[in-house]
Parts: C-alpha cells; structure tokens; sequence
C-alpha cells in the first residue's frame, strides 16, 4: 500500500511539474491565458464532477459553505493567473521554483496572524528558501532575476497559501477533499468566465490543436494531479505526499532546459536546491510538531 502511495505522490508531483509543457506553446503562438485558464478549469470541473458521480461521491454543501468556495475560488484564481503573467519575466522553471515557497508562507501568515510558533527548524527554512531566492538573483556576480517577475510569483504563492490557510481555519475543512476541489474548480471557472466578459475577450479557440493541447493540459497537470494527491495522502499521508511535491519544480526546470533551452546554470541548482531544502525542512518541523502535541494530548 506505502508503494502504491508513493506512485501516486510522484505521480501528482510530476503531472503538476507539466505545466510549462502545455503553456509554453500556447504563450508562443499568443492564446490568450485568460482563455486558457477558462477552458482549463471548465475542462477540470467537469471531468472531476463526472468521476465524483460515477464513484457515487456526495456533491452536497451546505449555505454556509458558498462564501468561504467562493473566496477560495478567488485566490486560486489569483494563484494561477500570478503564475503564467510571471512566465513572461521569468524562466518556466524559475517561475515553478519560486511557487512552491507557498509553505513557507503559509508558516509565517499562521505565526503573525494565528499566533503559531515558529519552531527553530521553521525559522531555518525560511532563511534557506531567502538564501536559494538570493542565490536565483544573481548570474555572473550582477542582480540578473526580474524584479517585476519575482513580485508576480509571490503574489502567486501567497495566494495558494491563502487558499490553504482558508481551507484549514474555516467550516469547508470536513468538506470531502475531491467535493471542495470540484467547487474549487467551478467557481475558478466563473472567475475567468468574468474576466473574459469584462474584457470583451474571445471565448473562442482558434484550432483544434490548441484545443487538443487545453483538454491534455487540463486532464494532466489538474485532474491527474488532483486525483493522485487525494490517493497519495490517502495511503502515506501528507507529510510524505507534500515532500515529494518537490520534484514539481524540478519536473517543471528540467522542462524548461531540455525542451525550451532556457539557461541553466551552477547557480541556479544551487539556489533550487535550497528553496526544496527550506520547505521540505518546514513541511518535516510541521509534522514534527503535530506529532508531539499530539503527544502530549494523549498523555494528559
């Protein structure tokens, strides 16, 4: 079963780790994102409502439920649309890397706003993930990582963390995890829908190419990842399924270098190195410290 689960938590790392396949091409021939995001989660929404009504699983919310899908909607939203404008100052592989911070955000917004403690651990991973962002700035001793790219990834991962934190500090928690990433899906939906119309965007897609390459897209890098993270932490359990969520960005960098011969260099390695070291180091303190309060709850 632990092999079965470990399959799965590479399986969703590596299908999300596919994003620069499909998008690159799509920014090459100017498609619209906005479009593409549209059609990605109306795509995902329906192929993941599909398989929740063949497995027979409840779609029902309650209406207490509808403000906090539709705000986490938005920040998933937010979240992706932040990460393919970065694609246009930043390599796909960069980009990816400095995404997957999100946990690190996460720590900080819990301790500033939560008052959780940062443990020393928690403290060390934060400044291995600033040191690896600060080893990614630099080529050739000069500042080289566009300083407008980097804003827009942060605004990024703070929107996925936002995402999380929501989820786990509000009622949609005992939602079952498939149920709330299908209304996750629909609402992201309505929130490019709307973009589109306020922007008097096309709907359209201009062949059936492209259209082939949204359906893939949509299938690979959102519902085999999505379904394949529920299963991974279904049988190992978060902590292994998010550690293993590192080989996203190195998935997403390797795209980035053999395929789109972006620049790959001693620093760069270094400085990714780092950022998967914090945060993986972060998300083992965070278990760590589950584990010993929940210790120390059995014993009293």
């Amino acid at each position: 079963m632990k092999l079965k689960g470990y399959l799965f938590g590479l399986t969703s790392s590596i299908s999300y780790g596919l994003i620069p396949l499909f998008i690159i091409p799509l920014k090459n021939v100017n498609f619209s994102m906005d479009t593409t995001l549209f059609y990605r989660f109306f795509f995902s929404a329906f192929m993941l409502g599909g398989y929740l009504v063949i497995k027979r699983k409840s779609l029902q919310i309650e209406k207490k439920h509808i403000g906090i899908l539709l705000l986490l909607g938005l920040f998933y939203g937010i979240s992706s649309d932040s990460l393919f404008i970065a694609y246009d100052y930043l390599s796909a592989g960069i980009a990816s890397t400095l995404l997957f911070i999100y946990p690190l955000i996460v720590a900080i917004i819990m301790a500033i706003f939560f008052k959780e403690r940062l443990t020393l651990a928690s403290i060390m991973a934060i400044l291995c993930t600033i040191a690896g962002v600060i080893l990614l700035s630099f080529k050739n001793g000069e500042f080289n990582l566009n300083t407008i790219g980097l804003g827009i990834v942060f605004v990024s991962a703070l929107g996925y963390a936002l995402y999380i934190i929501t989820v786990n500090q509000s009622n949609v928690r005992n939602l079952n995890g498939m149920t709330l990433t299908f209304y996750s899906f629909c609402i992201t939906t309505l929130y490019y829908a709307s973009k589109l119309i306020i922007g008097k965007e096309s709907f359209a897609i201009p062949s059936i190419e492209i259209g082939l390459n949204i359906v893939v897209f949509a299938f690979v890098t959102t519902i085999v990842s999505s379904l394949a993270l529920v299963y991974a932490i279904k049988y190992i359990g978060s902590t292994p399924t998010s550690i293993l969520g590192a080989f996203e960005p190195v998935v997403a960098v390797a795209i980035s270098v053999l395929l789109f011969h972006e620049y790959f260099s001693i620093n760069l390695a270094f400085g990714i190195g780092l950022i998967i070291t914090g945060v993986t180091l972060n998300i083992i303190a965070g278990a760590t410290k589950k584990q010993v309060v929940k210790q120390k709850s059995d014993n009293s």
